[in-house]
């Protein structure tokens, strides 16, 4: 494959279009990651495109699977064109496969099934007195002390077995794996099982400053780093997996995965009762969650002072709703333990609301509101969260798709892979704020219109382009100001996880603009028996401080007020 040809994803009408997906993964990493690859590897991946096609597509199915033992006679895929046989017997003369691995008892009971084990094992079973009917967990246990270490197929079966293979190369295949995806999360069935072509991706610049990894040093210590992860997830104790976490790098994109790490190493540590290590895993966390954790494990452990001294400074710093809010619990408890006055509680504006009784249609609560409320003069639209960030990922498209070290993998993504990463927004900080600049200067209203029109349909984390036709969107570049658009986009940033919900459902315009008209009014719709989320509750006090139309509508049917 050509460096500078962009890979297209297969047709699932193709049978072998898993075949196809990979050649695609593996043709990408050699071409653009060569330089992270050892020869041995390189010329690995030059043989594989060098097998037959049979062959390479019986690999490529048992890469794709769990685990690398796989009995023969369990692989059973008839659009290979030839006997599996033959493919088996290419990839074990290329030495793809091993014909004759060793097998602990665990492989061998994942392997095989109950009959064919109680059969194999009946000896043992007679001579120790053990019955036969065993269920496949007992008859494990039963075995587990005799047979401790692995030996090849023939030492396990008397009679004949079917044999077993066992992948050489998948420590390859999770290192390509990881330099095409950014991460050891997503499976090959992500990527090689799933037909991309009906998105339109936006084309990103792929240089090699661009790159997560630029050395092969950094790829070994995200795979170290994810051989730590798996053993919190196995219940390693976290004062073990602690040795193995690899040092600080100076590779921002592994910092934060590292933070992500050390942050579930503390929770794990606590959990386990080890208060010392979980403080000190929390401190070296950067990561965002990892500071109300820090303190109220202060509180646990009694450490008052301390940590109202970390409380008091990060009061200080901006925060998002939820950091705020958890915050201001733990310095009110604080402050009793300190001798300190107890701060006052942060008064939020009234949430205006309203209520109306309408007929039911059948339809949903929103749309009759919107129905009931919307006129030739006050157009209404059901827009949720689509709106806003509409606009935001209108108006700052190029600078979320801005090609920086750790934010694209492959020409697959349909957003960066560091969107809600705590360093997402500090990375790009200059470019947001000539964003914003536009807002300022009324610059933003055509380049919101540009790129509308230039990148109609391209996939973008922002916009759901079905929900933002050209009506809606003229019509809120007319009515809502860019100085409400701008301290919306600003929050949305202080925390992309949390803030890009919680918007209210409905939006109304008003096409007749007056000194004592509103040019908008944002509604939020509850109907009988629900009510208000915190996270709607949280953007409700935000307009009503910022001086923006938002209100709640109390929905009731008329048929029920009348039988009541």
């Amino acid at each position: 494959m050509s460096k500078h040809l962009r890979p297209a994803s297969a047709d699932l009408e193709n049978p072998l279009y898993y075949l196809q997906n990979m050649e695609t993964v593996v043709a990408w990493v050699a071409n653009h990651h060569s330089d992270l690859l050892l020869e041995p590897e390189r010329a690995c991946l030059r043989e594989f495109f060098e097998l037959s096609r049979a062959a390479r597509a019986l690999l490529t199915r048992m890469v794709m699977r769990t685990g690398d033992l796989f009995r023969t006679d369990k692989l059973n895929y008839p659009e290979l064109g030839c006997p599996e046989a033959e493919a088996l017997d290419e990839l074990i003369a290329g030495d793809w496969l091993d014909a004759d691995p060793s097998l602990a008892l665990d492989d061998i009971f994942r392997l095989f099934t109950l009959a064919e084990l109680r059969t194999a094992f009946a000896p043992i079973l007679e001579q120790v007195r053990l019955a036969k009917n065993l269920s496949k967990a007992r008859l494990k246990e039963a075995l587990q002390e005799t047979f401790t270490d692995a030996r090849p197929l023939t030492d396990w079966f008397d009679e004949a077995a079917s044999p077993v293979v066992r992948v050489r190369h998948m420590a390859l295949f999770d290192r390509i794996r990881l330099m095409f995806f950014g991460n050891l999360r997503q499976s090959w069935s992500d990527f090689v099982l799933v037909e991309l072509g009906h998105h339109r991706y936006e084309q990103v610049a792929f240089t090699p400053e661009a790159r997560a990894f630029s050395q092969r040093s950094e790829v070994d210590t995200y795979l170290a780093m994810h051989h730590c992860r798996e053993s919190l997830d196995a219940g390693v104790p976290a004062a073990e997996v602690w040795a193995d976490v690899p040092s600080p790098t100076d590779n921002p994109w592994l910092i934060s995965r590292r933070d992500r790490l050390l942050l579930e190493l503390g929770r794990q540590a606590e959990r386990q009762s080890d208060q010392e290590l979980a403080l000190q895993a929390l401190v070296a966390s950067g990561h965002r969650e990892a500071r109300l954790k820090q303190l109220r494990l202060l509180e646990r452990m009694k450490c008052f002072e301390e940590a109202w001294e970390i409380a008091a400074h990060w009061q200080n710093q901006e925060l998002s709703d939820a950091e705020a809010q958890g915050l201001a619990r733990i310095i009110k408890r604080l402050a009793k333990k300190v001798g300190e006055p107890v701060p006052p509680a942060p008064v939020n504006p009234e949430i205006r609301e309203f209520t109306l009784t309408l007929p039911q249609t059948g339809a949903s609560v929103e749309a009759v509101v919107r129905d009931h409320l919307s006129t030739a003069e006050t157009p209404v639209f059901y827009v949720e969260n689509t709106l806003i960030n509409g606009l935001f990922g209108l108006l700052c498209w190029h600078t979320i798709f801005k090609a920086i070290p750790g934010a694209f993998f492959h020409p697959f993504h349909t957003g960066p892979a560091d969107l809600v990463r705590e360093d997402f927004v500090s990375r790009r900080q200059a470019l947001f704020d000539e964003c914003f600049a536009a807002l300022k200067n009324r610059s933003y209203r055509q380049k919101i219109l540009d790129t509308y029109a230039a990148k109609q349909g391209i996939t973008n984390p922002f916009v759901v382009w079905p929900a933002l036709d050209e009506e809606l969107l003229n019509l809120a570049l007319d009515r809502i100001p860019a100085a409400d658009l701008l301290v919306m986009f600003e929050r949305i940033l202080l925390n992309i996880r949390e803030h890009r919900s919680g918007f209210p459902d409905l939006i109304r315009f008003s096409t007749q603009i007056g000194e004592d008209k509103q040019s908008y009014e944002m509604i939020e719709v509850k109907g009988p028996g629900d009510r208000l989320q915190d996270h709607q509750i949280r953007w409700l006090h935000f307009f009503a401080s910022k001086g923006i139309a938002a209100s709640v509508c109390y929905l009731r049917w008329q048929d029920s007020e009348a039988t009541t």
